[in-house]
């Protein structure tokens, strides 16, 4: 029903006239809930027309209505539901949801600061993509995204992250996640994962159909020299910044994975998932820069901007897009056409690459601070994974990672423990540890959070005295 611009929902069921219809499905509308106190009907001609009644019959079903007491009319302000002063029945009364106990602080990894994203300067790109887009922009969406994405990312990879691809090489996705559940549909055979990774993706790759099989994790990234006996056919790493141990694939293992890849025909995945985040010197650049016929490099803006735009791409080898096509399907069904040419903008303009600098230099700050921190108050606490990322890795004593994690939760705090992490085939691990994202507390929180932290933590060891002491 179009009168003031809103439709309403009835259903004439049931015996009777039709008025008597009419005033039936209206009352249950209101008594149910569905209806609000206050909310406007439209006209009764509006009515008449949507039900496919005469006029006479849903005025005299509004006016009797209104005589009862469900709704109200008012000249100049229409008909509404009425403000009843009895509550309904308790049957008839909707039960809200429970609300939704959200932590004090959340020092949970991988989440940027939501308070950080660039309204303004998003919202121009906005404007001007729009305002610029083709008319055929509108229409039935390309599976492989639009041509202004793809050719702003292509140039932007090969600058930013050295990667070697171009635009028809690009696969446009809604996110890391969907484009990781592509490849699993278009891959073959079992997929070797590291032993430390996020559950989530390797659910993913399950649910297409691959084994994953874990790959040993050390100080210098996931030991690749072991693929050969795992019998994978393709392997996802995290090379720049491996989540959650941190740390980048060493320089000899990169090369080693091509050479594995290369010699039996496997895939590399990688996974960029923050490779513009690092602090102390240049960040890695992609493996895919080796080898573009043999990675596939993954990446979205879910770290690097907002993970709500649900926006990544896959840098393919040549013969892998078509496959991928047509698993995404003829039609572009995930990535809106706003957003993608929205980003496109925000990358050409260069206020992406502004935006980075911005970031790097605020979350710089806040890993300065929980290192500077846990040196004060926890100095027997080592941190590592500090390099780059949105988060650090805090070594506990065997055996307290239990314990932290239930004092955490007293305490408000929400922290990943790093046995979470661990692939339920890997061999048994003794490290116990808290994945700690510096990225999600807003500014005026992240202090608290630390606080929070630090009174989780387990003591110092006792050290005894001398003998004789």
């Amino acid at each position: 029903m179009r009168a003031a611009g809103a439709d309403l929902h009835l259903e004439l069921t049931g015996d009777g006239s039709r008025r008597e219809q009419v005033m039936r499905a209206l009352r249950e509308a209101i008594a149910s809930g569905r209806l609000a106190p206050g909310t406007r009907l439209p006209a009764y001609r509006s009515l008449a027309l949507d039900l496919g009644i005469a006029r006479n019959t849903a005025a005299e079903a509004y006016a009797e209505l209104v005589a009862e007491g469900w709704l109200t009319a008012r000249q100049g302000s229409g008909t509404r539901v009425a403000r009843r002063s009895t509550p309904l029945a308790p049957e008839h009364v909707p039960r809200p949801a429970p609300p939704v106990r959200r932590p004090r602080h959340d020092l949970m990894p991988s989440s940027p600061d939501a308070t950080a994203f660039p309204r303004a300067a998003w919202l121009t790109s906005v404007r001007r993509a729009v305002a610029a887009a083709p008319a055929e922009a509108f229409g039935v969406g390309d599976p492989r995204g639009r041509t202004e994405l793809r050719g702003a990312l292509a140039e932007y990879l090969a600058r930013a992250r050295g990667v070697r691809t171009s635009p028809e090489r690009l696969v446009i996705c809604a996110g890391f996640a969907h484009g990781l559940r592509l490849l699993g549909e278009v891959l073959g055979g079992p997929v070797a994962v590291e032993s430390y990774g996020l559950a989530f993706h390797r659910s993913l790759l399950t649910g297409a159909g691959r084994t994953t099989v874990p790959l040993p994790v050390d100080d210098h990234g996931a030991r690749v020299e072991e693929l050969a006996a795992t019998g994978a056919t393709a392997v996802l790493l995290t090379p720049a910044h491996q989540f959650p141990t941190g740390g980048p694939l060493h320089p000899e293992r990169r090369a080693a994975v091509i050479d594995w890849a290369r010699a039996t025909g496997g895939l590399v995945l990688e996974d960029d998932y923050d490779g513009e985040f690092r602090y102390d010197r240049q960040p890695v650049g992609a493996v895919q820069g080796l080898d573009p016929e043999r990675v596939v490099h993954l990446g979205s803006i879910s770290k690097s901007l907002s993970p709500a735009l649900r926006l990544g791409w896959l840098a393919l080898p040549g013969r892998l897009v078509d496959e991928v096509l047509a698993a995404k399907g003829e039609r572009e069904l995930w990535a809106g056409v706003t957003d993608q040419l929205a980003l496109a903008d925000f990358i050409a303009c260069g206020a992406y690459d502004r935006h980075l600098r911005a970031m790097r230099r605020r979350y710089q700050r806040r890993r300065d601070l929980l290192v500077a921190t846990l040196a004060a108050r926890a100095p027997h606490i080592r941190v590592s994974g500090i390099a780059a990322g949105l988060h650090a890795v805090l070594e506990l004593p065997p055996g307290t990672e239990p314990d932290t994690l239930r004092a955490a939760r007293r305490l408000g705090l929400a922290v990943a423990g790093l046995s979470a992490y661990r692939h339920p085939d890997a061999a048994p691990s003794p490290r116990d540890g808290l994945v700690i994202g510096y990225g999600t507390p807003p500014e005026h929180g992240f202090g608290a959070a630390l606080d929070a932290l630090c009174t989780a933590l387990p003591p110092a060891p006792e050290h005894p005295g001398p003998p004789g002491g």
